[in-house]
């Protein structure tokens, strides 16, 4: 076994291998950017060395200088994570011209499997059921239009060497096809070096299925079951369970061969992942009528590894580990069993609302469940994050994994929630009340799966409100109160409940929920107690905390038990049914506020612009698209928000912009 391994990654996946190997008494290295100068990885390591700047492209893709750092270190291995260099065939080839292990597939492997196109060639070789579509070299954008045309819409354009959902496009109609095709060859380019692309037919009602395999270099492989990871979001995975609801033991067994036979098909080592469509030809209720697809490998570990090691008891780092020095996989195909059911949610830095926009900002407060980190347990959280730390724009926007293990899946859902609803985060827009709608809707929890499952839910998954705002008043009004009870004194004279001798003081506030503003009042009654007003509601406002800093409101004839963390002056309410925030509004502050500030267009995030769709002197009409952003290795495309005319182009393609910058001016 290794004494020494270099992690060429960073966050929540250089943590988990660090984890494992600690376990097993070998030493980490750990290499970091400028903006990872204090992350939790480098601190989770023996020893760090510093890459360069902040930029993946400066840093954690600088082979020669992780080399050069394993090298110095005395590293006798390299483990890649995932992303980054995990599936780069010419870094596996310099690991081994360098007399290190790369704890991977060898580079063949990666390199067959890599390139999409050439992928399909080998499955249809080995037996592997493919999906109709055009996989060939010859990358005129005519003949890829005629050849999307020959297969019929909708079609799905994929980047070549692509993965993690980025440079993929769905086109519904012919006279979509070229600009659709050119907007996924420039996220291509961007993330991968490669604009090629493959054209197949959009498969209707899909699921999203992989199996997990795993093979030594003894010639060994097996299965460790499927995953189901058809709760997609801009083709990126959400929620990942295992084992796939509704499949029969005739149906992963067929994957499962199929998995096997496709890995054999490039001789691979050690961990990788199948991935399938499958088209449900008899609906959400005939499982037996399922046809799979080979989609692709992915010749990594996956994000959502912990839900096989939940349900086999298994380590996968330490079997990647294993099989890297040498070693037989530790078990026989026959040997491996399902025990109970797993599901993992991504927690990223994203507002849903707005078309899941990647969000950066400091992680005022992280809290999260009792948990275990980077091992088996009901209720596991990965993470490279911490309370205080910053979720940056030059990397990935995912802050954690949470994974939970039950002894069924309905076990496991309401497992989930309740994790979920003890998870807090402030500072930035995130998921969590997201996923635990996602939880809720009969698509989901009844498993009707498919990768449409977010859209067709969308009345009930987005702009939801959980808490209300007579609640939320109530909530942000007690902690306001008890934070002022909790700094006077014992005399009279520090009280500030506006006490008088006749009459109820009134106090006023006003908020801003939703983007509206409201008004409320609270008054203090002469024996000690509270009433409140908000709105056409009022009544009585019993409130108390509790040892835990947890805040007890009975109002409006329900009791509630919440937290309030409170921030710039907006209150972040936690609830069992969800959170929300509020913000209080300073009435002197913002008297001469104005709303007139028309004309503008701004970056929703901060990133780079990619292009400008118009120029100087354009008119455009409301919905027209006018700049491309890329923020976090994803495009987002800006459109008018009204009719106008173009005054003036701010930046240039090519900069970088803070979020709320003034990308351009447009007069109605």
């Amino acid at each position: 076994m290794f004494k020494k391994i270099l992690i060429a990654n960073r966050g929540e996946i250089a943590c988990r291998v660090a984890a494992t190997a600690g376990r097993m008494a070998i030493q980490t290295v750990a290499v970091y950017s400028d903006a990872d100068t204090h992350a939790n990885h480098v601190r989770a390591c023996d020893e760090a060395i510093h890459l360069g700047g902040s930029a993946p492209k400066d840093s954690y893709l600088r082979w020669e200088k992780i080399l050069e750092a394993a090298k110095a270190t005395g590293a006798q291995a390299i483990h890649p994570g995932y992303g980054f260099l995990s599936e780069n065939e010419d870094f596996a080839r310099a690991c081994a011209e360098a007399g290190l292990v790369f704890i991977g597939p060898p580079a063949e492997a990666i390199l067959a499997m890599g390139l999409k196109a050439e992928s399909k060639r080998l499955m249809e070789k080995a037996g592997v059921p493919l999906v109709p579509g055009y996989h060939g070299a010859e990358q005129d954008p005519a003949l890829l239009q005629r050849e999307a045309d020959r297969i019929g819409y909708p079609a799905l354009i994929k980047a070549s060497a692509g993965g993690g959902g980025k440079g993929m496009r769905i086109v519904e109609k012919s006279e979509d096809f070229a600009a659709a095709l050119a907007s996924c060859q420039r996220e291509a380019i961007n993330s991968f070096g490669s604009d090629a692309v493959l054209i197949e037919k959009y498969v209707q009602r899909p699921r999203h299925i992989e199996i997990q395999v795993f093979g030594d270099t003894h010639g060994n492989y097996v299965y460790l079951f499927e995953r189901d990871c058809s709760v997609q979001r801009r083709h990126q995975k959400v929620l990942e369970e295992a084992p796939a609801p509704g499949m029969t033991e005739a149906m992963r067994k067929k994957m499962g061969e199929a998995a096997v036979n496709a890995a054999r098909a490039v001789n691979y080592v050690g961990a990788g992942t199948v991935e399938f469509i499958v088209e449900q030809t008899g609906g959400y209720e005939d499982p037996d009528a399922m046809k799979f697809y080979f989609m692709e490998m992915n010749t990594r570990l996956q994000v959502e590894h912990p839900v096989t090691e939940a349900i086999t008891g298994l380590d996968l780092v330490e079997w990647q580990l294993r099989v890297a020095a040498g070693e037989p996989l530790p078990l026989k195909q026959d040997e491996l069993k399902i025990q109970g059911h797993a599901i993992e949610a991504r927690i990223c830095a994203e507002n849903p609302d707005n078309g899941f926009l990647p969000a950066t900002g400091m992680l005022h407060v992280y809290r999260k469940p009792v948990h275990s980190s980077f091992e088996r347990s009901p209720v596991r959280v990965d993470d490279g994050v911490r309370e205080g730390g910053q979720i940056s724009p030059f990397y990935d926007s995912m802050i954690a994994k949470l994974i939970v293990h039950g002894a069924t899946r309905a076990e496991a859902l309401a497992r989930l929630d309740a994790a979920l609803a003890q998870t807090h985060i402030v500072g930035l827009a995130t998921n969590v009340q997201f996923l635990r709608g996602v939880l809720r809707t009969e698509s989901f929890s009844k498993a009707k799966l498919d990768t449409a499952l977010i859209e067709r839910e969308r009345a009930v998954l987005f702009n939801q409100e959980p808490l209300g705002l007579p609640l939320a008043v109530a909530a942000a009004v007690a902690d306001t109160v008890l934070k002022e009870q909790e700094g006077a004194g014992r005399d009279p004279f520090s009280r500030r409940d506006g006490w008088r001798a006749l009459g109820a003081p009134a106090r006023p506030f006003s908020f801003e929920f939703h983007g509206d503003k409201h008004e409320a009042q609270l008054r203090y009654m002469h024996d000690g107690s509270y009433h409140l007003r908000v709105g056409e509601v009022q009544g009585p406002l019993v409130i108390g905390r509790l040892p835990d800093g947890e805040t007890e409101v009975d109002f409006n004839g329900r009791r509630h038990t919440v937290r309030v963390d409170e921030f710039g002056g907006t209150a972040y309410v936690f609830g069992t049914q969800g959170a929300t925030r509020i913000t209080a509004i300073d009435r002197l502050a913002h008297a001469g506020d104005t709303q007139a500030e028309g004309g503008r267009l701004t970056a929703p995030m901060p990133g780079k612009v990619v292009s400008f769709a118009v120029k100087a002197g354009d008119k455009v009409t409301r919905g027209q698209p006018l700049a491309v952003m890329e923020a976090m290795k994803m495009e987002h495309t800006i459109a008018a928000p009204a009719d106008g005319t173009v005054e003036e182009l701010l930046y240039q393609p090519g900069d970088q912009v803070t979020e709320g910058a003034e990308l351009l001016r447009l007069a109605a």
